[in-house]
């Protein structure tokens, strides 16, 4: 698959629906053998197709000289043909399928890797459902333009050819005739090739909207019928699935519009080859044999015309959604242009006069965050919701790129680590808790940890103090744990995600209120957890609980994306500021 690579430069201007196209058909190149071969297989059967009208000349002959020998003869030609015809309509259907569930396969993997590639930014613009509908229905409209609208084409493309080559050669006088309306349905099938492609784009988003909407309704049912939901989500569904379902009519009935107006016009060609063949001067020497064939091919020629002039509905159904699948896949990647990738950093981390804001934001989140934290050293942020505590530490991973200032690990910027090394030097656990429908020592050990031996997952899990559930479950380690672990508590949860953070095993640590769904002696358990693993570590920790972080090296105060305090736990008691009026408003609480 690796010669395909260059399908994936990035577009610098809209591409043409040509273009598109072409691209598309790219995909076919890999599989030129099984193509061939579909392509061997319309020849044969355009060739059997034109062999039946032809051979209607020799079954009058047969008819009106019934001897032994034309019997035997016009007997095996039936067969033979349909015999013919049959080996090349396998070779056709097979082989084309063939080469497009392998360009299906190639495409969604593109398209997933891409989507493995591509920054924070990328998610935070485009809703899951309708990513998820770029890999499923999108992919199947592309695969069905470069398969069955090329088989149908070649196959019947070939048929009519080979029709009215035989007819010219019979009669040219009476071909013309016959040809005159092709510009009449090439103009139909014009215009309509363009309602088709606006129409395909509309179907393509609104089943973007579906999947979004079914997805979100789905993964927050308990939400949904706590909140008394149901009907809200109903009507969402109902008005979503309508708006896809007017698209899809009025795709339906431009085709079968379009479809009749042509078997019309080809009706009148016939039509009119059958009163001018009643003229002397047109009919010439054509025998009674001939005629019937020449009628023959005509007739036969309407089914492959009509088919040829439909198909271009499935072509602007790939080239509309194809548009969209390649738009995905020339998204700019991650930058990645660092090489440094060193097997372990010692941890000093320093943030310089660092600002962030968030694309198309006037105002900056972060503004100048300058703060040193030497390795080993646990460094607490606290302060108000959207103080910029959870932004700050998703700049050090490089989930997002600050604006200004800079980042250095180790007197090394942010920028100059290849990415994979840079992440793999930090481990995190956050609030929300992703968890997968895989075994609870899949969920531990999970990505570059799967190597990781079942005694090592198993210590990791008693740091985190999670054997205590874990051992009392059907099948322990290897219990499967259902979508994003809805068989666990939100405390059993969040002990697995620290569980994951602890066998990882990294210098720096990043707990973003990695206890805030535990109860109270839970977490005095992995507070003495992380209290060891935070030995020898850098540490960043988000609490909103002020009491979980009192023995950090220091706290960090943030408001409105600043810091407007640091010092340990006691030095910023005794400033009686902004820290000791949180502490003393959650005494206050608790109390």
């Amino acid at each position: 698959m690796k010669n395909l690579d260059p399908n994936l430069v990035l577009a610098q201007t809209p591409a043409s629906n040509w273009q598109t196209y072409k691209r598309l058909l790219s995909y076919v190149r890999p599989f030129w053998v099984a193509f061939s071969l579909a392509v061997v297989g319309n020849v044969i059967y355009a060739a059997a197709s034109t062999g039946m009208a032809a051979a209607m000349e020799y079954v009058i002959e047969a008819i009106e000289n019934p001897t032994d020998q034309n019997r035997l003869l016009l007997t095996a030609l039936i067969v033979g043909i349909f015999a013919f015809r049959g080996v090349g309509t396998f070779m056709s259907q097979y082989f084309i399928s063939y080469v497009g569930r392998n360009v299906i396969n190639v495409l969604r993997n593109q398209v997933f890797e891409r989507l493995m590639s591509l920054p924070s930014r990328y998610f935070d613009d485009n809703a899951s459902g309708r990513l998820v509908s770029k890999l499923t229905f999108n992919v199947e409209q592309v695969a069905d333009a470069t398969t069955n609208a090329v088989t149908i084409t070649l196959r019947e493309g070939l048929t009519i050819l080979g029709l009215l080559s035989f007819m010219l050669y019979t009669n040219w006088k009476l071909t013309a005739v016959f040809v005159i309306v092709g510009p009449i349905i090439g103009l139909i099938v014009s215009y309509v090739s363009k309602r088709f492609r606006k129409l395909s784009k509309r179907i393509q988003s609104s089943m973007g909207d579906i999947t979004h909407v079914a997805s979100e309704s789905i993964s927050g049912y308990r939400v949904v019928r706590t909140f008394g939901g149901e009907d809200y989500e109903r009507d969402r569904f109902r008005a979503v699935s309508r708006r896809n379902l007017t698209q899809s009519l009025k795709m339906t009935s431009t085709q079968a519009i379009s479809v009749p107006v042509i078997q019309v016009l080809v009706a009148l060609a016939i039509a009119s080859l059958v009163w001018l063949m009643l003229a002397p001067e047109i009919r010439g020497t054509m025998t009674t044999g001939e005629l019937i064939a020449f009628i023959t091919a005509a007739t036969t020629m309407a089914k492959p015309i009509r088919q040829v002039t439909s198909v271009h509905a499935k072509i602007q159904k790939g080239v509309a959604a194809a548009h969209d699948v390649f738009n995905t896949m020339d998204e700019e990647p991650e930058a990645d242009h660092g090489t440094f990738a060193p097997d372990r950093v010692r941890g000093d981390i320093r943030f310089d006069n660092v600002s962030f804001r968030y694309r198309d934001q006037l105002d900056d989140v972060l503004k100048g965050i300058s703060l040193d934290i030497p390795a080993g050293q646990s460094v607490a942020l606290v302060g108000r919701s959207g103080s910029g505590k959870s932004t700050l530490v998703s700049l050090l991973p490089r989930f997002y790129d600050h604006t200004g200032g800079s980042i250095c690990i180790d007197g090394h910027p942010l920028n100059d680590f290849a990415l994979a090394s840079l992440r793999g030097q930090i481990a995190l656990v956050t609030q929300n808790v992703v968890l997968f429908n895989d075994t609870i020592a899949a969920n531990i050990a999970y990505g570059a940890l799967r190597d990781c031996s079942r005694e090592e997952i198993r210590e990791a899990a008693a740091k985190a103090h999670a054997l205590e559930f874990i051992d009392r479950m059907p099948d322990g380690l290897d219990t499967v744990i259902g979508d994003n672990g809805v068989m666990l508590s939100g405390g059993q949860r969040q002990r697995l995600a620290i569980a994951r953070a602890l066998l990882k095993n990294a210098p720096v640590l990043i707990l973003d209120e990695a206890t805030s769904a535990l109860d109270t002696e839970s977490e005095r358990h992995i507070q003495e957890a992380l209290e060891t693993v935070m030995q020898g570590r850098t540490t960043l920790v988000i609490a909103h609980r002020l009491s979980t972080i009192e023995n950090a090296d220091r706290i960090v105060v943030m408001d409105a994306g600043s810091i407007v305090e640091s010092g340990t736990h006691e030095e910023l008691l005794a400033a009686g500021r902004a820290y000791a009026q949180l502490h003393q408003m959650q005494f206050s609480e608790s109390v």
